[in-house]
């Protein structure tokens, strides 16, 4: 059996289960398993926004959770903040706010931002206090394990791992040689 059959579906966006961003017909696919309270996330939002600005239609974005509980402790809370703020049709905006504001994320912080993008207050404080998204934080973090992620950032295009640890340059780089492959 083919080792990389196994992890092929979790390459793949899902649009019950993802947050994407761009067209689906994009000849290149970036997911990324993120952190928002990981510096290093931080620093790789700004250059995804930029590399979204670039590539404009030729890329599709795709944010997946990867909180690393341990060495963050608020982070799987913001986590569950985004996906609460999803399911109203407010991710992105959320998604920004935290990583704009990641030294700001304990509960009241969260309800502030969520308050900010506009949501219903009574459904967000409901869901988070009862946990709704916790299942799907989870399911994010056991598939990026599946693939093998042990830190954050961790970017895919088009399915082959790009190790950033040397600098982000390499995720444009990779972008650029996905796109060449494909005209």
């Amino acid at each position: 059996m083919n080792p990389h059959s196994r992890t092929a579906p979790l390459l793949q966006p899902d649009e019950a289960t993802d947050h994407i961003c761009g067209l689906a017909s994009a000849p290149v696919t970036l997911i990324e398993y993120g952190d928002f309270a990981c510096p290093a996330c931080c620093q790789a939002y700004g250059a995804v926004n930029i590399l979204r600005a670039h590539f404009g239609d030729q890329l599709r974005f795709v944010f997946r959770h990867f909180p690393l509980r341990e060495v963050h402790p608020h982070a799987e809370l913001a986590a569950e903040a985004a996906e609460a703020a999803g399911a109203q049709g407010r991710f992105w905006p959320m998604y920004d706010l935290l990583f704009t504001h990641a030294l700001h994320l304990k509960e009241k912080h969260l309800m502030d931002h969520a308050s900010q993008i506009g949501l219903d207050m009574a459904r967000w404080r409901n869901e988070m206090a009862d946990h709704v998204y916790l299942q799907r934080v989870q399911e994010h973090v056991l598939g990026g394990k599946h693939l093998g992620v042990r830190s954050t950032p961790a970017f895919y295009v088009n399915g082959v791992f790009v190790d950033v640890s040397f600098g982000l340059q390499h995720l444009h780089e990779a972008v650029d040689k996905a796109l060449l492959l494909r005209s």
